[in-house]
């Protein structure tokens, strides 16, 4: 079952960061994920009332589904959009992996799991990777520059969503609370949060009736939201969110090859060097120590 988890989150995710790229252009992205979320919403919660699920809470648990609809299913997709737009989709991807060092580090800080020597060699290994990748942006810093730009707003996005990942694992593990009742109100909640940024923002409300972006916003709601966050989410109530990370080690790879076809994607010595970092980083954190052999009497 858990392989099945694993795969399904994999290909949703690794194929949506190039469907991302094409989702923006003529419609604001933050408006595009008012309408992504309210789709994946509305498909969740008749799920739910299909299969007869209880969706009541007490008020306490909707404030837990609040926060993680605001991190997860707001403000982390809000910054990688507006990221997106100045990268290629499999370097935000890159970026996003790193999410599995912020995962390890929260599970320390909120549930008390030790901190292994090879979590901070995983560390070392993923930031010395990005910042490889993102030496020219690094060296020329500058926030009128595109991709300084892009790399933070990917970065803040980054926390973002590990914040909203960790919230899930409370709300399963010391709240009880199942996954997909909690991802529907979590979307709802992060769609009225993106609406309510909207219209501060001045953001208009219209709508690209192309069919690329018609069938990008089906994917990102119905592959990307719907199902990928049910297999990935029930992934980290079952065996915690830093195991689940595996996820992150895998689609990246799916969404350069994607990027490096579509999007022509140029490939240098470093960039090579710097994602073979990042990856090795996340291998060296999900990898299960060996236990020592028992000594022979």
């Amino acid at each position: 079952m858990n392989a099945a988890l694993y795969l399904v989150t994999i290909l949703c995710w690794g194929t949506s960061w190039l469907v991302t790229k094409l989702h923006l252009g003529v419609v604001a992205p933050e408006v595009s994920l008012v309408y992504r979320f309210v789709i994946a919403a509305a498909l969740t919660f008749a799920i739910c009332l299909a299969l007869k699920k209880p969706m009541r809470f007490a008020a306490a648990h909707h404030g837990f589904m609040a926060l993680q609809g605001l991190f997860l299913f707001s403000t982390n997709f809000l910054l990688i959009y507006l990221g997106t737009q100045y990268l290629t989709s499999g370097l935000v991807a890159i970026i996003f992996s790193l999410v599995v060092v912020f995962n390890i580090f929260g599970q320390t800080i909120l549930f008390r799991t030790p901190l292994e020597p090879r979590v901070l060699l995983g560390a070392v290994l993923g930031l010395s990777g990005l910042t490889v990748v993102f030496w020219p942006e690094i060296a020329a810093f500058d926030l009128a520059k595109e991709g300084t730009r892009g790399l933070l707003l990917c970065l803040a996005g980054t926390v973002s969503a590990s914040c909203g990942m960790l919230t899930s694992a409370w709300n399963q593990s010391r709240r009880a609370l199942p996954v997909f009742q909690t991802n529907a109100y979590g979307m709802s909640y992060g769609a009225a949060l993106t609406f309510l940024y909207c219209l501060a923002n001045g953001s208009r409300f219209n709508f690209d009736p192309s069919p690329i972006y018609i069938g990008s916003l089906l994917h990102l709601s119905l592959l990307a939201s719907v199902t990928a966050f049910w297999t990935y989410l029930t992934l980290v109530g079952r065996i915690g969110a830093g195991r689940a990370g595996y996820v992150t080690a895998v689609f990246p790879l799916v969404a350069l090859a994607l990027s490096t076809l579509v999007e022509g994607y140029t490939w240098s010595l470093g960039a090579g060097l710097g994602v073979a970092l990042i990856l090795l980083g996340n291998v060296a954190i999900l990898s299960r120590p060996k236990l020592a052999a028992p000594a022979k009497v």
